[in-house]
This record gives structure tokens, sequence and C-alpha cells, in this order.
């Protein structure tokens, strides 16, 4: 009897009529036709406990007055109860299907896009995502992302989001979260990968007539295995005289790509291309970058040329910049190359040109101060990202491994013309320099050559500059001026050198000031710096989820790059090239190897923890 409503209804209804208010025990003598004590007291639970028809007027003591709400309000109330039930019933199903989902095998779990095809469900899903990044829009996503946590039986955390989400299925294990928390464009948007295409399928060149053609030379492109966009390429032969003479060939984007274009203005928003364990996101639409721009093994290729003949000390004697059409010979690989290299073959006279001119230049470069930084560089490919247990190509490479010396030689040699190319001609460029240090690198030599000589003076170097109008001396790198010019497709500010340069290469004015220059760098600067945050993050978690699926008891050999507090030192894995802290015994030095065990590894949380094992 007490919880018939309908009995509430009907006395609402004629005591809106009336315009009349009422209290329990008139309720009581209306419905129920008494005024007992058992009929009173129901019409007061009636009363109190109702949220719709009735509001209370006035209290005296524990008596109360209540009056008939208006249609209105009723109407309301009653829209916002059936609505909340509704939402209810919402989450509930939501809940049922969460729980069927997390129950399935991995192989079985619906797809991704199973979960955006109900407008209801998508809402709800996002707003766990929002949760799951801390991004959360408003408070209603935020409200709707913890009902549904709680409902779950799972606390209002992040994290509790995010193993929900891949839980069932949404997410995968290995989801890369700073990719959703710095909402880095993957996919070029349609206009720009049309615009591409027009390009590519009438591709005009502006400095036809001009191109210089070498496409005599044996030409070697050396790149890590699995690049998709190569920039550069590099000859060499020796003159009658005994000097060597190098071409550092450059791909030649701005062929394709003119200075404020759609095309260019998207290349201007990525900054750089983004190199990450799991995928590659290029700065160009894929088919223009590989297809149009990208230098390719045994196909004629426009490039931008620098041939420099070098004096038996290995400066600079003389010195071109021309725009060219090449064909390259090999691609190789830094293995391959270094291979050749040591086989020291009749056949690859050239490549045994380019170490030996790579070899003047970094002895010329230490005698103007260079400061020799080369260590291990680590790389990852994880070619199936999305299986809960991906497989994982971990590679250390030396950065003085004789190739990758050579590369880089020739790079930084490319570096040090254009910048005394555009001093010469007054070419506003992003001519970038770096102060030595105050303390002398000296005081490091009593330290191991490599990695932990490397990493001591890395801790000491001062802040990079750039200036836009004239070069400025890069004393870490012992030149008088350097200009980064050899990656037009993987990095903005490598093109907006081109642009400039080539501009002058064919009599007209450079199509930017140096104070357009300064203002777009500084909008690049900031997006390859967040890149740059993303690329090191994405392979610290991957090296660490490497050394968790290692046997336990696996040793590891461990350089002692520096001590923290007291016995805690920074370590580098040798066979990862990782850097951890771990306790070390009494008597180890900076400098000495230790052997280590991975204690703990947890690549979500970016912890790793090791344990020294003394013999």
């Amino acid at each position: 009897m007490v919880q018939d409503s309908s009995l509430l209804e009907f006395a609402w209804i004629e005591l809106l009529e009336k315009n009349k208010s009422v209290t329990p025990e008139e309720l009581a003598e209306m419905i129920f036709g008494s005024v007992e004590p058992l009929e009173s007291y129901c019409a007061h639970l009636l009363l109190s406990k109702d949220d719709l028809y009735f509001t209370v007027l006035e209290t005296k003591g524990s008596r109360s007055l209540y009056g008939p709400r208006s249609t209105m309000q009723v109407e309301e109330l009653m829209r916002r109860k059936l609505a909340k039930e509704a939402a209810e019933k919402e989450l509930q199903e939501l809940v049922q299907l969460l729980k069927s989902a997390k129950a399935m095998p991995s192989n079985a779990k619906p797809p991704k896009t199973s979960w955006v095809v109900e407008e209801k469900i998508r809402c709800k899903i996002e707003s766990l995502e929002a949760y799951a990044i801390d991004a959360c829009k408003s408070n209603d996503q935020k409200k709707i992302a913890g009902m549904i946590l709680t409902a779950m039986g799972m606390g209002k955390t992040a994290s509790s989001a995010l193993n929900l989400l891949i839980d069932i299925g949404y997410f995968p294990v290995h989801v890369n979260l700073d990719m959703l928390k710095l909402n880095i464009h993957t996919d070029h948007p349609d206009e720009i990968i049309s615009a591409a295409e027009d390009l590519l399928s009438e591709p005009g060149d502006p400095d036809k007539i001009n191109r210089k053609g070498l496409t005599h030379l044996k030409v070697y492109a050396i790149d890590v295995d699995e690049a998709d966009e190569l920039d550069d390429a590099l000859s060499a032969t020796r003159l009658q005289d005994g000097r060597i003479k190098v071409w550092i060939h450059v791909a030649d984007p701005a062929r394709y790509v003119q200075p404020g274009s759609k095309v260019d203005r998207e290349a201007m928003r990525r900054g750089t291309s983004v190199f990450l364990p799991t995928a590659t996101y290029p700065m160009f639409p894929e088919k223009l970058a590989m297809e149009g721009m990208s230098l390719k093994q045994g196909e004629v290729c426009n490039a931008v040329t620098v041939s420099v003949i070098l004096h038996s000390d290995g400066c600079i004697a003389e010195y071109s910049v021309d725009n060219s059409i090449i064909k390259p010979t090999y691609m190789l690989t830094y293995e391959s190359a270094s291979e050749l290299l040591h086989m020291n073959l009749d056949e690859e006279a050239e490549l045994k040109l380019l170490s030996e001119a790579a070899s003047l230049r970094l002895q010329w470069r230490c005698e103007q101060g260079a400061v020799d930084t080369a260590t291990f560089e680590t790389r990852i490919k994880v070619p199936n990202p999305e299986d809960p247990e991906p497989s994982i190509n971990l590679y250390v490479e030396n950065q003085a491994d004789p190739a990758m010396r050579l590369v880089s030689e020739m790079m930084l040699l490319c570096g040090e013309v254009i910048a005394t190319y555009g001093s010469c001609n007054n070419i506003p460029l992003p001519y970038r320099g770096q102060p030595q240090s105050n303390i002398d690198v000296s005081a490091f030599a009593h330290l191991p050559e490599g990695p932990v000589r490397s990493a001591a003076i890395v801790r000491i170097m001062r802040s990079a500059e750039i200036d836009f109008r004239k070069p400025v001396r890069h004393g870490v790198l012992g030149l008088p001026g350097y200009v980064q010019f050899t990656s037009p497709i993987r990095r903005y500010l490598d093109l907006l050198a081109h642009y400039q340069v080539k501009a002058v290469l064919r009599g007209d004015s450079p199509p930017l000031s140096a104070g357009q220059l300064e203002g777009m760098a500084s909008l690049i600067n900031m997006q390859t710096r967040v890149i740059r945050r993303l690329c090191s993050s994405s392979l610290q978690y991957w090296m660490i989820e490497f050394l968790k699926r290692q046997p336990k008891e696996k040793k590891y050999r461990a350089l002692i790059l520096r001590f923290i507090k007291d016995r805690v030192a920074a370590l580098l894995l040798v066979e990862v090239g990782l850097q951890a802290t771990a306790w070390v015994s009494l008597g180890t030095q900076i400098g000495d190897e230790v052997q280590v065990r991975v204690e703990e590894a947890h690549p979500r949380d970016d912890i790793i923890s090791l344990k020294e094992v003394v013999v």
C-alpha cells in the first residue's frame, strides 16, 4: 500500500486543481479514508519519500505541510527520472559488454571499431580513453569514466581506465600513451595527399637547365637497413695532385615543393618525420617522399650536390654547391659498408677514399677543438606492435664504427660548406653553434675513450645556439660554421635551408628573411622537441620491455658512467644501450665494467631495477 505511487498521483491531481496544501493526516483521509495511526504513518511515508509530486512548504516540530508541485515541475522531474533510469540501464548494459569482452581470449576480443559504432557506447569509451590519458574535456567525461570504473569494481584512476581499455581489446597491450597524450598526427589529410599526388603527376623543375650531370660518378647511399627516406649519398675520387675530392649528394624535395604551398605548410606543421620502434610517420606524404623525393638505387635522381676538395690536413681547399643529376650505385647498410671497408677491396676504391677523407676530417676537427662524443646508439624495430607479445628486434650500434664515422664526417663537412656558402652570399640560414665548455675536456683524459668519456663530456656541454644572419663557431664540432642541410625530406629546418640556397643558385633572392626564419624556427623547434621526447620515451619503453622478457638469471655487462651518491652508480648496459642506476661494490671506479642482473622491469611505469652480480 505504501509503495502504491498511483494513489499519490491521484491525490496530487485533486490538490493541484484545488491549489491546496496537505498534511499527512489529511492525505491519509483522502486516499485511505481514515486518520488512524497506521494510515497516517503510511501517508507520512508516501510524502516524505516522494520526490516527484509534492514539496515541503513548512515544518513545525515533527509536523510538515506539503504542497503539490506544478504540472511543469512534475513533467520536468519525471523527464529527469526517466533519463536517469535510462542512463543507469545503459551503464549496466555497457558493463555487461565490458565484462564479456574482458573474459574473451585476446584473439577473440571485439575489434576497436565495434566500440565506436553506437553513439551512446562511443561516448562512454571516449570518456574512458580521455580519463586514461588525463585529457578529459569536461566534468561530464570525467564523471562518466568514474561511473564506469566504479561499476566495474575498479579504482577511479588513469591506470585503471587504461587497463580496462586494454583488457577489452580497445587498446593493444603496448599502446603508446604518449602518442595519444601529445595528439601526434600520424596520417596526412586527404587534401594534402591529393596535392602531393598532383605534384608527382606533373613534376616541375625550376632548376632543370642548371643541373650538373653527375651520373658518371659511383654513388654510395649508406643508412640503417630499414630506412624508407634516403636523403643523402656520397662519391669520391683522388685528383692527379693526390688530393681527395668528395661529393655529398642531398635529395632535392624543393624541386617538388614550394614555400607556402599546401604540402609545405603541412610539412612545417609536422616539423620532422617521426621514427618510433613501432612505426615511421613521414613529414611528407609517403608516396611523394618515397617515389619522388627519395634517392633510389639505379635510378636517375635530382639532387643538390656539395663537392669539396680537401687539403692533405683535412681542411677545405675548394668547394662548390650545385643542383645536380645523379644515379646512386649502391644502397648500403652501415654494417655492409663497414664490412666492405674491412675487406679493403680494390673494386671499392671510392669507398676507401671516403673513409680516408673522413679520417682526415676527424683529425682536422679535433685540432680545431672538436669534442668526440661517440657512444652506443640503440635501434629497435617492433614489426607487429598490435600483438600482445610482439617481436622486438634490438640493435646496438657504436657511433665510432667506421661506416658511421664516414657518414657523420661527410654530413658535417656538408654543413660547414653550406655555412661558408651562406656567409659568402649573405644568405639567412639556421646557422648552428655551440660554445665550448668552461671545463677543458682534457680533464676527462683519464677516463676510458668511448661511452664513458663521452657521457662525462656531454654533462658539461653548454647550450647550443642558432643565428639566422651569419655563421657562429661550433666549438663542440670544431667548425667555424655549421648548417644542417642533409635531411630535407625528414627535417623541415633542412628544407628551409634548401629553399634559401637554391634560390641563390638560380640567381634569385632568398624567399625568407632572417626574421621570418627565426620565427618559423621557433615554432618548428618546439614541435621537434616534443617529437624528440616522444621518440626517447618510446625507445626507453621497448628497451625495458626487451629486458623484461629475458631470463631472470641472465647477466649483462655494464659500464660505470659516474657515481650519483655513495655507491649508487649510473650504468650503461652494453648489450642494450640502456642507462640505469644500481648499487655497486667497493673498489669499482668510473669506467670499470661490472655484471648486473635485472631485478624488476616495468615498461609502463618506466621502472628498471638492476642488481650487481658479485663474482
